[in-house]
């Protein structure tokens, strides 16, 4: 006997909130300083998207980060990126590093726009457990050309940054949270189901066009306010651009593109379920650890040796 999926409900649908990081940077924050509860393993979504220039050069000059994983997805522009270990490199459109902090690192992100003077990119962070906190910092920069890109009969395309999707793997690898990471773009009018491992918490972030999500008590297949056998149907409305979704348990997550089409992230990742200390770029299980942190920045020797 086959157990039917069960679409994942939307429990809550949100606008992004303008906010200023960095040394002046205004980008636009869908959570995070919240509850680290909401969305555990992930902690914090930042969308940069600006057209001027002066919103964004000034950076993320040097800060540290401890006990957290930061995945950096870059559509537009480039970022510039420096650490207390020497690494540098830099990140261009449609380029990905995952930084695990670890134990601790200090570094810098330089964000420069286009010819056009646009920059637009993503930055989400991710809990580590307790007994990967103090593990050594690493770094996975992936270029665009090595993220597989699935081109479906209907015209939607998934790049798939982490995880697993219709068989094929993204090329980030050992990642505590063991999430799953999709870019999906689906044509005008479509409607697409993404299965979602149930173990995992899941969330969708829409930032082009606008599409609407199923939810559980809704008819299957049925998601825009539409005429059907004479009797309107009134569901959730379209979620358009810079739109949190948050789901609830199930095994898939349904979406119906609106006229214009829909892109959006779906991220999802394994629970830690443990304690959250957090100040800032450094997030430990216990206030103890966040001083030990403190003071260990103001006297140096919060870079462990390698």
């Amino acid at each position: 006997m086959s157990i039917r999926p069960v679409i994942r409900p939307v429990i809550e649908s949100r606008a992004a909130i303008p906010a200023t990081e960095g040394a002046g940077v205004r980008l636009h924050r869908a959570f995070g300083f919240h509850d680290p509860s909401e969305l555990d393993p992930f902690l914090l979504f930042d969308d940069f998207r600006n057209d001027t220039p002066r919103d964004y050069l000034a950076g993320f000059p040097w800060h540290p980060h401890r006990g957290i994983e930061t995945i950096t997805y870059v559509l537009s522009g480039t970022v510039e990126h420096g650490d207390s270990l020497g690494n540098q490199g830099t990140l261009g459109a449609g380029d990905v590093q995952w930084m695990t902090a670890g134990s601790g690192i200090l570094h810098q992100e330089m964000p420069h726009g286009d010819r056009q003077g646009r920059m637009h990119g993503f930055q989400l962070w991710a809990n580590l457990p307790a007994h990967l906190k103090m593990t050594a910092p690493r770094y996975q920069d992936v270029k665009s050309a090595e993220i597989p890109e699935i081109h479906e009969d209907d015209g939607t395309v998934v790049r798939v940054v982490v995880g697993t999707f219709r068989g094929r793997r993204g090329p980030v690898e050992g990642i505590a949270a063991d999430p799953q990471y999709l870019d999906i773009e689906v044509p005008p009018g479509r409607r697409k189901t993404f299965a979602v491992d149930t173990r995992r918490r899941a969330f969708a972030y829409v930032f082009e066009g606008a599409g609407a999500f199923a939810d559980a008590s809704a008819p299957r297949g049925v998601l825009l306010e539409k005429e059907v056998m004479g009797q309107e149907v009134h569901l959730r409305d379209l979620s358009g651009n810079r739109t949190l979704i948050r789901f609830g348990a199930g095994d898939e997550v349904t979406v119906q593109a609106g006229e214009e089409g829909v892109r959006f992230l779906l991220v999802s990742g394994a629970p830690i379920r443990e304690p959250v200390a957090w100040h800032g770029p450094i997030v430990m299980n216990t206030r103890a650890e966040l001083e030990t942190a403190m003071r260990e920045l103001r006297n140096g020797t919060f870079i462990r040796p390698a």
